[in-house]
């Protein structure tokens, strides 16, 4: 049977991760919190914690927060401002390639680079969500009615997806071949990047609010139903015309988090319920890892060798589950 080690924060868990073999909570209240590691709660921002995304190399957590901060927050609990843009509120946020980061704030964004120089976008309509590229300094921001493509070192105009609506977040295939947005009409946009091809994935009853590509990139898990949708990415047209697999089917309660293992064909699933739970891609097999309580769940993150997961949710419950000794 899994063995749970529980944690309790101070407020909703925005972000649950893992440094190394320290699992991070970042909590809307300010703090992050630590189980494994030397420390056990770190306040980072003042105004509240608003956004929160590990380091490429995993090795810290990148937040943002109402006072206007960027921090890089260590396993060991220290915090380093790496940027400020004072009187904003930054609640949108990347990590990118070359130590550089992303982040938003209304109409425009910035991303720092490693040797401290920030460049500056502007959109006509706020930002909404930010990822960088698999390869490459190529930024993608999600906006009212479609994407826009910046190239972060080159000069020349940006490139513009469109589709009518309000897109919120956003991610590249592992192998950057499509862009996909989850919708304000509980529906997922997606874009064939070599030709600009639409892609619709819809039939939620909820809103899509988590995502996660499985090991391989084959398939999208998505939460926004009572089942964890998985749309296929084999064929050279996506999921068009293909069937999603539909795992952890229950019921009662909506999926409200999701997160593919990093090695196996296998997921997490995280219920409006408090639930957690593990099912296999080929079999639908299902282990129960979290009984049902202490709110929705909100963020799941494995570690790096698929070994534990880590789980918070909207009420502060938190803590790590390990699978294997």
């Amino acid at each position: 049977m899994p063995v749970t080690a529980p944690l309790d924060t101070d407020g909703f868990v925005i972000s649950a991760n893992f440094l190394g073999d320290v699992a991070a909570f970042a909590s809307g209240e300010g703090s992050v919190f630590f189980a494994g590691g030397p420390e056990t709660q770190t306040p980072v921002h003042k105004n509240g914690l608003l956004c929160a995304t590990p380091s490429l190399d995993g090795k810290s957590l990148i937040t943002g927060g109402g006072d206007g901060r960027i921090c890089k927050v260590n396993a060991d609990g220290s915090v380093e401002e790496i940027a400020e843009q004072p009187r904003k509120w930054i609640d949108i946020i990347a990590a990118g390639p070359q130590d550089s980061v992303a982040y938003a704030s209304g109409r425009t964004a910035w991303v720092r680079l490693k040797s401290g120089e920030i460049k500056e976008f502007q959109l006509p309509r706020a930002f909404s969500g930010l990822t960088f590229a698999p390869k490459g300094m190529r930024l993608a921001a999600s906006r009212y009615d479609g994407v826009t493509l910046f190239w972060v070192n080159a000069a020349g105009d940006p490139q513009e997806l469109s589709w009518k609506g309000a897109h919120s977040l956003i991610t590249y295939s592992p192998d950057g071949k499509y862009l996909v947005t989850s919708m304000q009409e509980n529906a997922l946009h997606g874009w064939r990047l070599a030709d600009s091809q639409d892609m619709r994935m819809t039939g939620y009853p909820g809103k899509v609010k988590s995502v996660s590509w499985s090991a391989k990139g084959k398939y999208l898990a998505t939460s926004g139903a009572q089942a964890a949708i998985l749309w296929p990415f084999m064929g050279k047209s996506g999921p068009m015309g293909q069937a999603p697999l539909e795992l952890g089917v229950r019921g009662d309660s909506m999926v409200t988090t999701v997160c593919c293992h990093p090695k196996e064909d296998m997921l997490a699933i995280g219920y409006q319920d408090g639930m957690v739970m593990a099912v296999r891609f080929h079999d639908n097999a299902e282990v129960l890892l979290r009984r049902p309580g202490a709110g929705p769940v909100s963020a799941l993150a494995w570690d790096k060798k698929g070994n534990r997961l880590a789980f918070g949710t909207e009420e502060g419950a938190a803590g790590v589950i390990t699978l294997v000794d």
